[in-house]
């Protein structure tokens, strides 16, 4: 059963739904780089990714335990921390003639796009909050089933890209720190 004290159906819910897919999105287009084009995580990729957990995590728990002050600052404080790796990262291929680190989505890299992404979130959050407070003035409207059934895929969906995530960071880095430029994954290694 879905405990959240903001209506199913209502534009809060729809945000904060949309904010989970679009983290999962972005950590399934990581997967898919990662084992389709053989390019494994750098460190600073992998904590970016455990960023956007965080911030995934935030938007799910709206979805599944209610709205609260403390899911939205986990959602910005994962946002502004994976913002600031983003921007480490970028820093680091700025020197000329430095072609960066992966592949490119767009023409611009992974790293790049984290940084809009974080930036992304943060606006989406502040939608959420005038959403919220414009719905505030509306009357509710339930319906709690069809909207149970989605917030609970997505959450499963996102549960095992979390996973997912988790094991490969195992599989890359094994026990020890991850390769700067890892080209295999260490507990794999023939």
């Amino acid at each position: 059963m879905d405990t959240s004290d903001t209506p199913p159906g209502s534009i809060v819910w729809k945000l904060n739904m949309l904010g989970l897919f679009g983290i999962s999105l972005i950590l399934t287009i990581a997967f898919y780089y990662q084992f389709a084009h053989s390019e494994l995580p750098c460190p600073l990729c992998l904590l970016q990714r455990a960023g956007f957990v965080a911030i995934g995590m935030g938007f799910l728990s709206n979805l599944r335990v209610g709205e609260r002050g403390a899911h939205y600052a986990m959602i910005l404080v994962g946002s502004l921390v994976t913002g600031i790796i983003s921007i480490r990262q970028v820093s680091l291929h700025l020197p000329p003639g430095d072609a960066g680190y992966g592949s490119t989505l767009l023409g611009l890299h992974f790293y790049t796009w984290s940084l809009i992404a974080t930036l992304g979130v943060v606006c989406h959050v502040a939608l959420m909050f005038v959403a919220k407070d414009a719905a505030a003035k509306r009357p509710a409207m339930h319906e709690a089933s069809r909207h149970g059934k989605a917030s609970r895929a997505m959450g499963a969906l996102f549960t095992l890209l979390v996973a997912a995530n988790l094991l490969s960071t195992v599989l890359e880095c094994g026990a020890g720190q991850c390769d700067d430029n890892p080209i295999h994954y260490q507990l794999l290694k023939h």
